[in-house]
Parts: structure tokens; C-alpha cells; sequence
């Protein structure tokens, strides 16, 4: 396996400017999401780093070797797509061994390999079928199997569960993870999923409009997001974004609730965004009053659209609890679980002494 190394590269088509300056090193054998709203660039990256984009500025390295020029088929890379790519007149078994058979791979190898592949992906009861007679999943697990007998140096993943249902979805990301950990491949896999990004990643690496807003691992972006775009955009449901500015007794939002912080380190009448994630708030008598607007249960948790003096909140509560829509609740946070961030660049600010 080997590193990839992204140095501040470019891409435009035509005047507009897709990618503007990315760099991200990702190390032998890690696994990388690569995560952003449709449109922020990342599937056109990732096909930079497989060779079906042209690279306009900038280098990209696989295993310290310059590929900006290579071809595809020379970089050492399998790539699995959203739409599977399977070729519908071959078996199972003959899609896994296409590949090895343009390279010209002798009988027996080419067999050993298939076989391997359809032991690790649970393919052997289908490698007589036709893509036809598959379910979604089947046919994404021999997308899968057509990567792994290659042997890459790096497998690349372009949204590969965008078209499996909800449930389905939920089995084959275990099953991709339980891949990477088995044959420690160096993985980049490009999702608008960010539930796909917190379960699978080692490392994150959200993008929005053409450039890298942050990396670091899930808990990193969950925890100390760097600015309001990867607040807002990490974790569900999504965090709670209000303007406030401060005043001696802490700070006041729009609708003029007070919330309870410690002294801050930010002047007087400074705006800034408040960010409460919403299974951080709870119900709290001395905290900020508002409407229940709607009740959502789901068993083990009980959400909540709160409509406090016109600003919004949401908040999920770890329990059953009797409240009803129409009702009055007051809602509260630890100051721990507070994020602040500058009114005029969204840039995170850690403002308690």
C-alpha cells in the first residue's frame, strides 16, 4: 500500500474554479473521507487522484511517485463507483477476473485471486450469476471484489452506497470497514453522507466550495469544529447556530434570551454565533423559555422543535418525556458543550478564560 499526497492542487472547467488550492496528506493505510455538500468538489478530487481529471495546478504523489501525468491504468489504484460498472453480460466470476485478464495475468493466478476476492466479499454461491440477478448490495460487494484483486497500492471510493436503501446502507458500510481493517488499505472514500464520514473514517476531510474547511478525525470535527460551515454540517441532527452578542451577564440572542456562560473573553456588544449541538440541551427550569412546535419520538429518544421568543432550537432528549406540542419547556446547556464562533468569519473562537 502507499501514501497520497495532494499538494495544493487545482481545477477549473472553463472559468469557474472547482478545486482552488487542496492540499491533504494521507498516510499508508489510513482511511480518509472525504465529505461536503453536492457541488463542494470532492468527487472531481477524487478523480484528479485516479487520472480521469486532468490536474490543472498543484501535484499529487501515490506512494511518493508523481502520477499528474499517468494514466489510470499506471497509477496503481482501483476505483469503485456509485453505479457499480459491472459489465452485464458477464458472470460474477468473469467481472472479477476482467481486469486480470487485460493485464494478462496467467490462468491460475487469476483464479487464485478471484477466489480469494469472493471468499473475503462472501461471492462464492453468486460467481455463476449475472449482474442482473443480483440485489444492490450483491452488486456493489463484486464492484468491490473487482478492486480487491487488482491489489492497489490505493482503493478510491465514489459514493458507493448513494443508491442501496436505508438498511442496506447501514450493512455494507460495516462491510466496507470490516474490508479496510482486514487488508489495511489505504482508502479514500468520498460520501455527502456525514453520518457515512463520523462511522467509517479515520480521518475526515470536509470540503465546501472547492477547499478544505478542516481534517482531523471524527471526534476532532465533532468536538472543536473550526468554523460554523463544519458545525453545521457535522452531526445529526444538526447543530443549533445562533447570533448573540455579549454582554456582562454572558450573552443574548436575537429574540433576547440570556444564556448562562462563564466569564467570557470576548468585549462587551462583540457578535459572535452561539453552536449547541442538540443532545447537549436539556430541560432546564432556569434556563431559556420556549414553545414546543413539534414532538418527535423514536423510542429511545424524544426530539423536540422549541420555539424560543423566534429563534429555533432543536433538541434531542436521551429519554420519553411527557411534553406535548403547544407546550411551555425551558432549555438549557454546560457551558462545556457551548461553541462559540466569530460573527464576521464563522471562524471558531474559544472565548472562556
Amino acid at each position: 500500500m502507499a501514501t497520497v499526497e495532494i499538494q495544493d492542487v487545482a481545477k477549473s472547467f472553463g472559468s469557474t474554479q472547482i478545486i482552488r488550492g487542496v492540499s491533504i496528506d494521507i498516510r499508508d493505510g489510513e482511511f480518509v473521507v472525504m465529505v461536503g455538500p453536492s457541488g463542494c468538489g470532492k468527487s472531481t478530487l477524487l478523480r484528479m487522484i485516479a487520472g480521469l481529471e486532468n490536474i490543472d495546478g498543484g501535484e499529487v504523489r501515490i506512494g511518493g511517485r508523481r502520477v499528474n501525468e499517468l494514466l489510470p491504468k499506471d497509477r496503481d489504484i482501483a476505483m469503485v463507483f456509485q453505479n457499480y460498472a459491472l459489465y452485464p453480460h458477464l458472470t460474477v466470476a468473469d467481472n472479477l477476473a476482467f481486469s486480470l485478464r487485460l493485464r494478462n495475468a496467467t490462468k491460475q493466478e487469476t483464479e487464485e485471486r478471484v477466489a480469494r476476492a469472493a471468499k473475503i466479499l462472501g461471492l462464492e454461491p453468486l460467481l455463476t450469476r449475472l449482474p442482473k440477478q443480483l440485489s444492490g448490495g450483491q452488486r456493489q460487494r463484486v464492484a468491490m471484489g473487482r478492486a480487491i484483486v487488482r491489489d492497489p497500492q490505493v482503493f478510491l471510493f465514489d459514493e458507493p452506497l448513494s443508491n442501496l436503501d436505508a438498511k442496506l446502507r447501514v450493512a455494507m458500510r460495516a462491510e466496507i470497514r470490516e474490508l479496510h481493517q482486514r487488508l489495511k488499505a489505504t482508502t479514500v472514500y468520498v460520501t455527502h453522507d456525514q453520518i457515512e464520514a463520523m462511522t467509517m473514517a479515520d480521518k475526515i476531510v470536509a470540503m465546501h466550495d472547492g477547499i478544505v474547511e478542516q481534517v482531523g478525525t471524527p471526534m476532532d470535527l465533532f468536538d472543536r469544529p473550526r468554523n460554523v460551515f463544519v458545525a453545521a454540517f457535522i452531526g445529526s441532527p444538526s447543530m443549533n447556530l445562533l447570533p448573540v452578542k455579549v454582554n456582562s451577564q454572558g450573552v443574548v440572542d436575537n429574540a433576547g434570551n440570556h444564556w448562562k456562560v462563564p466569564q467570557i473573553a470576548a468585549r462587551n456588544g462583540q457578535a459572535l454565533t452561539l453552536g449547541v449541538r442538540p443532545e447537549h440541551l436539556r430541560l432546564d427550569t432556569s434556563g431559556v423559555e420556549g414553545r414546543v412546535l413539534v414532538v418527535e419520538s423514536t423510542g429511545s429518544e424524544t426530539h423536540l422543535l422549541v420555539d424560543a421568543g423566534g429563534t429555533k432550537l432543536t433538541c434531542v432528549l436521551r429519554a420519553r418525556v411527557n411534553v406535548r406540542q403547544g407546550d411551555h419547556v425551558h432549555l438549557g446547556a454546560d457551558a462545556e458543550h457551548l461553541h462559540f464562533f466569530r460573527g464576521d468569519t464563522g471562524e471558531r473562537l474559544d472565548p472562556f478564560h
